[in-house]
């Protein structure tokens, strides 16, 4: 059996003694829940740890395997440059699950390295590791997460799993990741009211091995309980694929308003029934279909647009039957994309360009998909998974400051007050709850400094869609 048992563990810096410098105390239970697992971790001898981090290099759309025969790193960024973490990497492993990665045209290989230095977020497990263990007697795989799909992160754990028994690896996996980050209003990110209850969902999903609700899990909710190691929980999850598994939540914690979860996974042997990679492929479908059928005409314009111009390089045309108001009225209007709940494009106007609503939204979709500068076109592979809003705005109006704004209700346009460049934020964005921020994105999307005079107009939207 090449999985012997997974890990789901914190990376709090603080926990360390020599950073936390009695603040660890506060933490006790994390501590011991921690110790007691790296124990269990070390008495099974393994010959690698497989450890996914989110402060690894990250990227969108490819999961980077970190090369080369070893790595070190220290917490001098946590003022503690004396405690360092030295680890030989298991290189013809990390080899292998690139090549199968390749092979099924999963994005994750061996490129892409921008930071030689462990992160802490592989440390902290090693640092308690190794206390029951020397880390020469173990190697060790570290992969980054990506912003792609559940599906790819559990297929890169299937890689894992079916590689270590390729390579008849005794194989241990943690998965380090914190919980939310906004669960007290006086913790480091502020309070959010998704924060508690994204910690509930995931710490219950975890004490029961169900790893179908931790990959069904809503986004809207996950970003904005600012979450930290849900993707690591993913992968680890597929590399426990098909395998029955004793599952102990052993602490949670939120002492300084970051979610800490520790929970351990025993393997105990194969079980077909627990082959969850069909379950998530059908739960996907379903959702799919769900949306999809509950698109209204706007939604399901922009859609058609951008499918047609993706698969045929040509603009669609208007369907007969659209209600009298896209065929009539005149706005401005933005279309966004997005996908595994990442932006993936918005392009708009502000004021009416076309002769109908219908027309606005119909280029704009083709803009969104093909022309917004901060992203590749869209490819057709990714049209399953894209998912819509269209914004239709109402004529701006200008004010005399911030006081006269509010996120949720109006969008923002910040004019230069010396020339034309101008930046517009549309309202009631995941993220954007204060209006300073909202001037200051604005600001930059129309490269306006921060000390340099503007005008501003707000404006409301009927928004159509998802955010």
């Amino acid at each position: 059996m090449s999985i012997l048992a997974a890990f789901a563990v914190p990376h709090p810096p603080i926990i360390l003694p020599e950073v936390g410098h009695g603040e660890e105390k506060k933490i006790a239970r994390t501590t011991e829940a921690y110790r007691t697992v790296m124990k269990q971790a070390a008495a099974l001898c393994p010959d690698t740890l497989v450890i996914t981090s989110p402060h690894a290099d990250s990227y969108l759309d490819y999961f980077a395997i970190s090369p080369g025969p070893k790595a070190s790193g220290d917490f001098g960024q946590f003022r503690a440059p004396q405690v360092t973490i030295s680890v030989q990497y298991d290189a013809p492993l990390a080899q292998a699950i690139s090549r199968a990665a390749e092979a099924e045209e999963l994005p994750a290989g061996l490129l892409g390295t921008r930071h030689d230095d462990l992160d802490h977020g592989t440390m902290i497990p090693l640092y308690f590791f190794r206390q029951f263990l020397s880390l020469d007697q173990v190697k060790i795989v570290r992969i980054g997460l990506s912003g792609l799909s559940a599906g790819a992160h559990y297929h890169l754990g299937q890689l894992i799993a079916r590689c270590s028994e390729a390579l008849g690896r005794r194989t241990v996996f943690i998965a380090s990741g914190d919980l939310s980050h906004k669960l007290k209003k006086d913790g480091p990110y502020g309070f959010a009211a998704e924060g508690p209850v994204f910690d509930k969902a995931c710490m219950e999903a975890l004490g029961k091995a169900d790893f179908l609700s931790l990959l069904t899990m809503d986004h809207g909710l996950c970003t904005r309980a600012a979450e930290c190691g849900l993707r690591s929980f993913w992968i680890m999850a597929g590399a426990l694929d098909c395998k029955a598994v004793k599952a102990e939540a052993l602490s949670h914690e939120d002492v300084f308003g970051v979610g800490y979860g520790v929970v351990s996974f025993e393997v105990i042997r194969e079980d077909a029934t627990r082959c969850i990679g069909k379950k998530l492929r059908e739960a996907v479908l379903q959702y799919r279909q769900a949306k999809k059928a509950g698109e209204d005409d706007y939604v399901r314009l922009a859609r058609h647009s951008v499918e047609t111009f993706v698969t045929t390089k040509k603009p669609a045309s208007l369907p007969g039957e659209l209600p009298a108001a896209m065929k009539e009225e005149r706005h401005g209007a933005f279309v966004s994309l997005h996908l595994n709940g990442e932006l993936r494009g918005c392009i708009g106007t502000i004021l009416p360009t076309r002769q109908n609503v219908a027309e606005e939204i119909l280029y704009n979709g083709i803009a969104a998909c093909s022309e917004d500068p901060r992203f590749s076109p869209v490819r057709p592979e990714e049209l399953q998974d894209l998912e819509y809003s269209v914004d239709i705005l109402e004529e701006p109006e200008p004010v005399s400051g911030p006081e006269e704004l509010d996120v949720r209700k109006y969008g923002v346009i910040v004019q230069a007050a010396s020339d034309h460049r101008r930046g517009l934020l549309l309202p009631d964005l995941e993220g954007v709850d204060t209006v300073e921020k909202q001037i200051r994105i604005a600001r930059q999307k129309g490269r306006i400094g921060a000390a340099e005079p503007i005008r501003l107009w707000r404006f409301t939207v009927t928004r159509h869609g998802e955010n």
